[in-house]
């Protein structure tokens, strides 16, 4: 499966997983999770989407390893914040217990956007436009 499909399959998935948890909290009038509820949607959906259209739409044949690397850290990285923010404003575990997980999960993601970066500037490609033969 490509890479550009397999950011928008876990992108969508994430955006059934934050409209789950946004109907809950509406039905329950709990909406503690609100913290996590956008993590889950704006890290999972949003950039995970963003990030297929870009392998789609702008990288010509970035390395394997490294575009492999780039998908798995976001969506671990992605993960560990979704279920730590979840069991810290779920009042499940303490700042104290999951703070330093969360900072690691914070840091991987960025690493994964620098990442992506790093393929866009190196591997990117920009489309015709209106005539104009495309450039690299």
């Amino acid at each position: 499966m490509n890479i550009d499909r397999r950011f928008v399959i876990w992108g969508l998935c994430y955006a059934a997983a934050g409209m789950v948890l946004g109907i809950y909290m509406a039905a329950s009038g709990n909406h503690g999770e609100m913290v996590t509820h956008a993590h889950i949607l704006m890290l999972g959906f949003v950039l995970s989407f963003v990030y297929g259209l870009i392998h789609r739409l702008w990288l010509r044949e970035p390395g394997r390893g490294v575009a492999n690397l780039q998908f798995w850290l976001h969506q671990v990285a992605t993960i560990v914040l979704v279920v730590g923010l979840f069991l810290l404003y779920g009042g499940f575990v303490a700042e104290a217990k999951v703070g330093a997980i969360l900072g690691i999960g914070a840091v991987c993601v960025l690493i994964a956007m620098l990442l992506m970066l790093y393929m866009v500037v190196r591997f990117g490609v920009t489309r015709a436009v209106a005539g104009r033969p495309a450039t690299s």
